[in-house]
Order: C-alpha cells, then structure tokens, then sequence
C-alpha cells in the first residue's frame, strides 16, 4: 500500500494556488501521490457557489495531466457535508499512511475540526504557507508563494 497526501477543499473555483500545493506536494519524498477530495459541501460553510460536480469537473480538468495525482469523487458522492475524519477513515482502507494538507490559515481553527483529537493520531499534517502566517516547526511545511484565494476571485468576477 502507499503513503498518500490528502488535499481536500471546496476548490470553488480551483486555482493556481490549488495547483502549486499538489506541485509542492508531488515532490515530497513521503509521498506516493496525492489525492484531491473537492467536497460536497465544507463542512464549515453553509453554501457554495458552483456545485458540487461543476466543482469535481473543474478540478479533474486542472489535475488531468499530473502524474500521481487521483481525483476522489468520496465526498461528492456522500451528498452531504463530510468531516475529514470520516474521509480519512475511509481513505486508511486503501493507504498505510496519510498526510493531510492544510492551508496555514486553517491553524487557528483546527481544534474545531470534528474529532480533532482523533484526526491528528491517524494523520500527519502537511501545512500549506499563506497569508505569512507562522507555520509550529512541529509541522511539515509547503513551501508556496501563490497569493491567490478562491473568494477573491469570485470577488472579482462580480
């Protein structure tokens, strides 16, 4: 079995930032290969703005060409908001192991995440820089230095 990095999100839209994660991701020598989870609905959002499929159509376009990249359809499929811990139970079927990619500026929020406590004994986190926020040395850390968000490009397009 292999070692996965799990890079779950609402890729509302997916962007050059979604991109330069998985990039920076590949190339971890922990890393077999990278999974990208679009979710039905973030669990701490009330709504999105494309749905769920245009959103999984979008990603699988932008990921098409990457080698060790899977695109999951897990959390799309379920039809409801998914937790992260239920996905990675679900991914611990088919993986040894499983690093979990954040973005820095999940860190002040994570203890919220259900079953935290249980989530980060089955994961290894892997923390995406953003927005120069300090990144606990006790993390694996992304370098990447796209300043870009889903929510201003959507602020844009109005």
């Amino acid at each position: 079995m292999e070692s996965i990095a799990l890079f779950g999100g609402s890729f509302d839209p997916p962007h050059t930032g979604h991109k330069a994660i998985v990039e920076a991701a590949q190339n971890l020598k922990e890393i077999d290969k990278v999974v990208i989870m679009p979710t039905y609905l973030n669990p701490f959002k009330s709504k999105s703005h494309s749905t769920p499929k245009q959103r999984l159509k979008m990603v699988k376009e932008m990921f098409d060409s990457y080698d060790k990249v899977e695109i999951s359809d897990f959390e799309v499929l379920q039809k409801q908001k998914v937790p992260s811990i239920i996905t990675v139970k679900h991914l611990l079927k088919m993986y040894d192991k499983i690093y979990l990619i954040i973005g820095a500026d999940n860190l002040e929020s994570l203890h919220k995440w259900q079953d935290y406590d249980e989530l980060k004994k089955l994961v290894t986190f892997i923390v995406a820089k953003r927005d120069n926020i300090e990144i606990p040395k006790k993390y694996i850390t992304l370098d990447v230095n796209e300043n870009i968000s889903s929510t201003e490009i959507r602020k844009k397009e109005k």
